[in-house]
């Protein structure tokens, strides 16, 4: 069972995440400030698998909590929660060590697919995920993942994906490596030959390419696991 952190200022909608997650059969703590968040990750460093931080907490803010985590070592999946949901924001998030990033007002729904993805990708879940876990051997059965390198196009089962310049050279790489791990310096190598990218607009190029997999059905084509890189089972 999971453990999930909500790291919110909001107490009503702290204790409706926090209902509904308990629902869905996680385990919860909840920190209505920084400093609560991260003594409750000190204490619970081994039960505590995502934690959902609001970038916009008083005092001590969500930024500083996700520094701080990172440079503590702790090893969680963040989910970024804010308000502001623009690009520049996004990177800004990423770029401070979080793994994903949801604007408010968000669908219940789409939190939930976003921690299971976080949970699905997270290395240290997939000896309790059954066929995904370590032991088992990428690159089996036949790849649904279909590429034109001549026209640069790529299709997922027959559907076309849509994908700009930058999202087809991190695939393409990412299929050369033929179930192998990639690291993050290596995708930014190769979709930024000029060593332009920060880590936070690569991460942002990667976290759109795998929703357009996702949209034409294949949830999970991405994996992550910190350490590692990324790679296509």
């Amino acid at each position: 069972m999971a453990g999930i952190l909500i790291v919110e200022d909001n107490t009503g909608m702290a204790a409706s995440l926090d209902d509904a997650l308990r629902h869905d059969g996680y385990r919860t703590w909840t920190a209505g400030t920084g400093v609560e968040a991260l003594e409750l990750l000190a204490a619970h460093r081994e039960d505590i698998d995502i934690v959902l931080l609001d970038r916009d907490l008083p005092v001590m803010s969500g930024d500083t909590v996700m520094t701080t985590i990172r440079s503590m070592g702790i090893d969680v999946s963040v989910l970024m929660v804010t308000a502001s949901g623009s690009l520049e924001d996004r990177v800004e998030g990423l770029d401070l060590g979080a793994d994903d990033y949801l604007a408010k007002p968000f669908a219940f729904r789409e939190l939930s697919a976003r921690i299971r993805a976080l949970l699905r990708h997270d290395s240290r879940h997939r000896g309790s995920l059954g066929s995904g876990g370590p032991g088992s051997a990428p690159g089996t059965g036949p790849s649904p993942l279909m590429i034109d390198h001549g026209r640069r196009l790529a299709y997922w089962h027959e559907t076309p994906l849509d994908l700009t310049a930058k999202e087809f050279a991190v695939l393409q790489r990412l299929d050369e490596a033929d179930g192998g791990w990639v690291g993050l310096d290596e995708l930014i190598a190769a979709a930024w030959p000029d060593g332009s990218a920060s880590t936070g607009a690569a991460k942002t190029v990667i976290y759109t390419l795998r929703q357009k997999i996702e949209h034409a059905g294949g949830r999970g084509a991405i994996e992550s696991a910190r350490g590692k890189g990324y790679r296509l089972p």
